[in-house]
C-alpha cells in the first residue's frame, strides 16, 4: 500500500506539472507575463486523481472521530502526521498578476481576451468562483474554529501557556514602560537641552504619535506575516531606537528617535493579546488575558523605581567637555530597553501561533505546534507517555498567496510585486472590518475605545499636573517680595531664591559662586557690579538696566535678560548650554516618582478582581460596570484641593478604571475572526492613541483654570461608552472565531 500511495502522489505531481508547462505556454502566445497565475487547470486535472483513490484508501473515522487516530492506524502513523490539504502541494504555483483587478486570466479564452459574447460568461462565471471560494472558507474557518478548541482542550493548560505568558508579559511591560519614560526624564531633559515650552509639549505627545502609527501598521501585517514574526520585528525597532536616544544631543534627534521607538512598541497590545489568546481555551481565556494584563502594571512600577534610583543621582552620569554630556536621565532612558531586549530574547524560544498555521492552510507546521503544546503539558503534569491523537487538522481555503515570480525576473521587481500584493491583502483586511457582519461592532468598539481612552489618559495626565499646579501655588505663597531697595559693596556667595525684587539700586555687588532659583528682578539698576559662576534656574531680569558690569562664567543668557540694557557691559566665559541641576527638583523629582508608583500599584487590586471574576460574569458586565463607577468617582476630584487628595483620588480612579480595561482587550480579541484579529485590535489600538492625545492636549489647557470642565468631558465620555458596551455582544462561552 505505501507503494501505491507513493506512486500515487508522484503521478498526480507529474500530471500537475504538465498541466502548468500548458498554462505557460498559452499565457506567451498571448504575450502576458505570468507573475501569479490561479492554478485551476492544475487543481481539476489532480483532483479527480484524489477523489478516486478517497474511494481505495478512505479516511478512517467521521466527524466524531475522523480527526483523531484510530487503533489500528495510531500504531502506523509516524508522529507529523499526514493532511489531505496539504497532500500534492507545491509551492511554485503561480497566479494571475492581474486577478485582483478583474483582468480576465490567459487562460479563459479567446472571447474573454477578444472582448467578445464569451466574456460576460467567462466574467459571470469568475465572480461565481470566488462567491463560491468565499463561502467555502467561511465554512472551513466555522469547522476550523469548532475543531481548535477540542484540540486545545486535549492539549490542556500548562507549562507552556505559562511560559508564553511570561515571555508576553515582557513585551507588554516594555509598553508601560514607554508610557513612562518621557514623562520621567522631560523635567531633567527640558534644563538639558533648553527646550520651550511648545518643544516640551511635543516631546511629551511624540510617543503617542508613534504608538499610534505603530498599533496600525503591526496590527494589519501580524495578520499577513505571523503574529511572532511582527512582534519580534515590532520590538527590535522599539530597542534600537530606545538604545540610540539615550546617546543623543540635540533635541530634533531625540524626538526622531522616541517617534521611531514609539512605532516599535506600539505594536506590542494588539499583537500580544491575540498572540496568547490562540493558545487559551474558552474557559481559560478571559482570566489568563486578565493575568497578562498585570504586567502593564509591572512596567509602570519598574519604570518608576528606576526613575527614583538613576535620575536624582549626580554619579550616574559623565559628560566630555561642553560638546557631549550623558546625565543620568539617559541612563534612566537606557536601562528601560531592557524589558523589550529580554522579551527578544525570550521569544525567540517561542512558536507561532498554530491558529495563524492553519489559517493560511499550513497544516502540518500548526500541527507540529499544537503537539508541542500538548506534549509539554503532559511531562510537566507527569503523563509523558500520552500521546498526541490529533492526525489531521482542518485547514481553510486559501484565496490568494505570495509565490516566486520567476528566475528571470528582476530583484527589485519581484520585491515590489510582492510588497504592492502584501498591502493590497492589508487593505483588503482593514476593509473587511466594515463589512456588514462586522460594521456594526466596528463602530461600537471605536466609540468604546475612544470615550474611554479620552477619559483615561487625560485623566492620568491631568493628576500629576494638578498637584504640580498645587504644588506651584504653595512654593508661590511662600514668595518674599522687596520693593525700592538700596544694596551698595555687598558679596552675595549663597543661594537665592524665592524672591521678587522690585525698583532696586545694587552699586559696586559682588554676586560669586551662588545659585539662583526663581528669582525675578524688575525694574532695578545694577551698576559696577560683578558676576561669576552663577548657575540660574526660573530666574529672570526684567527692564533692568546694567551700567559697567561684569559676566564671568554664568549662564545668564539673553532670554533671561528680557528688555534690559547694558552699558559697556561684558560677558566672558558664558556656560554653553542649559546647565542641568538635580538639587533644584530633588524633592519635586521624588514627589513625581512616587505618585506614578502609587498610582501604578493601585491598579492591582482591579486587575486581581478582573481575572478572578471575568469568567463568572461575562465580559459585558465587567465593561460596563466598571466604566459606571469610574464615572460616578469623577466627580469626587471636585474634592481634590491638597496633594494627599489628588493622590488618593487618582490611585482611586485608577484601581476602577482598569478592570474596563481589561474586559475591553478581551472583548475585542474575541469579537473578530483569526484571520482579522489584529488588524481590528491594531486599529482601534491606533483609534485609542489618537484619543489619548486629544485628551491629553485639552486637559491640560484647563489645568489652574478649573476643574470643571475636565471633570465633565471624563465623565461624560465614561457614561456614553459604558452605554455602548452594553450593546455589544456577550462573547463568554464561545469558541475563538
Amino acid at each position: 500500500m505505501e507503494d501505491g500511495y507513493q506512486n500515487r502522489t508522484a503521478f498526480i505531481k507529474g500530471a500537475k506539472d504538465i498541466a502548468k508547462e500548458v498554462k505557460r505556454q498559452a499565457a506567451k502566445k498571448v504575450g502576458r507575463s505570468v507573475d501569479r497565475v490561479s492554478d485551476e487547470y492544475s487543481k481539476r486535472s489532480y483532483s479527480r486523481f484524489e477523489e478516486d483513490d478517497d474511494d481505495n484508501y478512505p479516511m478512517q473515522g467521521s466527524q466524531d472521530g475522523g480527526y483523531y487516530r484510530g487503533d489500528s492506524q495510531a500504531a502506523n502513523d509516524d508522529e507529523g502526521g499526514h493532511s489531505d490539504s496539504t497532500e500534492g502541494h507545491d509551492e511554485d504555483d503561480e497566479i494571475y498578476e492581474g486577478e485582483y483587478q478583474g483582468i480576465p486570466r490567459a487562460d479563459s479564452g479567446k472571447g474573454s481576451l477578444a472582448g467578445g459574447p464569451g466574456s460576460v460568461g467567462a466574467g459571470a462565471q469568475q465572480f461565481r468562483d470566488i462567491g463560491v471560494s468565499e463561502a467555502e472558507r467561511r465554512k472551513d474557518q466555522e469547522e476550523l474554529a469548532q475543531q481548535y478548541e477540542t484540540i486545545l482542550q486535549e492539549c490542556g493548560h500548562g507549562k507552556f501557556q505559562w511560559s508564553l505568558y511570561f515571555v508576553l508579559g515582557l513585551a507588554l511591560m516594555a509598553d508601560g514602560v514607554e508610557i513612562f519614560v518621557v514623562g520621567f526624564v522631560l523635567p531633567s531633559a527640558e534644563k538639558d537641552m533648553c527646550l520651550s515650552e511648545p518643544n516640551k509639549s511635543m516631546l511629551g505627545l511624540i510617543v503617542y504619535f508613534g504608538m499610534m502609527v505603530g498599533a496600525f501598521l503591526w496590527g494589519a501585517l501580524a495578520d499577513r506575516i505571523g503574529r511572532r514574526q511582527s512582534l519580534l520585528i515590532s520590538l527590535s525597532i522599539n530597542s534600537i531606537f530606545s538604545f540610540f536616544s539615550s546617546f543623543v544631543q540635540g533635541y530634533s534627534t531625540f524626538l526622531f528617535c522616541r517617534l521611531l521607538s514609539g512605532v516599535g512598541i506600539g505594536g506590542s497590545i494588539p499583537i500580544v493579546f491575540s498572540y496568547y489568546s490562540e493558545f487559551l481555551s474558552q474557559e481559560k481565556r478571559g482570566e489568563h488575558l486578565s493575568w497578562l494584563c498585570m504586567f502593564w502594571m509591572i512596567g509602570g512600577i519598574y519604570a518608576s523605581a528606576m526613575a527614583w534610583a538613576i535620575i536624582p543621582h549626580y554619579g550616574w552620569s559623565f559628560q566630555m567637555g561642553s560638546a557631549y554630556q550623558f546625565h543620568s536621565w539617559r541612563v534612566f532612558v537606557l536601562v528601560c530597553a531592557f524589558p523589550s531586549v529580554a522579551a527578544i530574547a525570550a521569544l525567540n524560544a517561542m512558536p507561532e501561533s498554530p491558529r495563524f498555521y492553519l489559517e493560511n492552510g499550513k497544516h502540518d507546521e500548526g500541527w507540529m505546534v499544537l503537539k508541542q503544546v500538548h506534549d509539554t503539558n503532559m511531562r510537566a503534569k507527569g503523563y509523558p507517555e500520552r500521546v498526541f491523537s490529533v492526525t489531521t487538522i482542518k485547514t481553510v481555503k486559501q484565496m490568494d498567496e505570495l509565490v516566486d515570480v520567476g528566475t528571470d525576473t528582476p530583484a527589485w521587481q519581484r520585491y515590489r510585486l510582492k510588497i504592492m500584493s502584501l498591502s493590497q491583502q492589508i487593505r483588503n483586511n482593514i476593509l473587511a472590518c466594515f463589512r456588514p457582519e462586522y460594521k456594526r461592532t466596528t463602530f461600537m468598539l471605536m466609540a468604546v475605545w475612544f470615550s474611554m481612552s479620552f477619559s483615561y489618559y487625560g485623566l492620568t495626565v491631568w493628576f500629576p499636573d494638578m498637584i504640580k499646579y498645587i504644588q506651584k501655588q504653595e512654593y508661590e505663597s511662600r514668595t518674599k517680595t522687596f520693593t525700592k531697595e538700596r544694596v551698595e559693596h555687598v558679596t552675595f556667595n549663597f543661594t537665592l531664591e524665592n524672591q521678587v525684587h522690585r525698583q532696586g539700586y545694587y552699586f559696586n555687588d559682588k554676586f560669586l559662586n551662588l545659585k539662583m532659583k526663581s528669582m525675578v528682578f524688575e525694574d532695578s539698576v545694577f551698576e559696577e557690579c560683578y558676576f561669576e559662576d552663577i548657575t540660574s534656574t526660573h530666574t529672570f531680569f526684567r527692564n533692568c538696566t546694567f551700567i559697567a558690569s561684569l559676566f564671568y562664567n554664568t549662564d545668564l543668557f539673553k532670554y533671561r535678560l528680557v528688555n534690559c540694557k547694558l552699558v559697556n557691559s561684558t560677558f566672558l566665559h558664558n556656560k554653553e548650554g542649559c546647565m542641568l541641576d538635580f538639587s533644584d527638583d530633588f524633592n519635586n523629582a521624588y514627589m513625581i516618582y512616587f505618585v506614578n508608583f502609587l498610582g501604578t500599584l493601585a491598579v492591582l487590586p482591579g486587575n486581581i478582581v478582573s481575572a478572578l471574576l471575568m469568567d463568572k460574569i461575562g465580559r459585558l458586565r465587567m465593561l460596563a460596570g466598571s466604566s459606571v463607577i469610574s464615572c460616578v468617582s469623577c466627580f469626587f476630584l471636585m474634592f481634590g484641593n491638597t496633594e494627599s487628595g489628588m493622590i488618593a483620588l487618582l490611585c482611586l480612579f485608577g484601581g476602577i478604571s482598569i478592570a474596563s480595561w481589561n474586559a475591553l482587550d478581551v472583548i475585542t480579541v474575541e469579537l473578530y475572526p483569526s484571520d482579522k484579529r489584529t488588524t481590528a485590535f491594531g486599529f482601534l489600538n491606533a483609534l485609542c492613541k489618537l484619543a489619548a492625545v486629544l485628551g491629553i492636549s485639552i486637559f491640560q489647557s484647563f489645568v489652574g483654570i478649573t476643574k470643571a470642565i475636565p471633570i465633565l468631558f471624563a465623565a461624560g465620555a465614561l457614561a456614553a461608552g459604558s452605554f455602548l458596551a452594553t450593546k455589544l455582544p456577550e462573547t463568554r462561552g464561545q469558541v475563538l472565531q
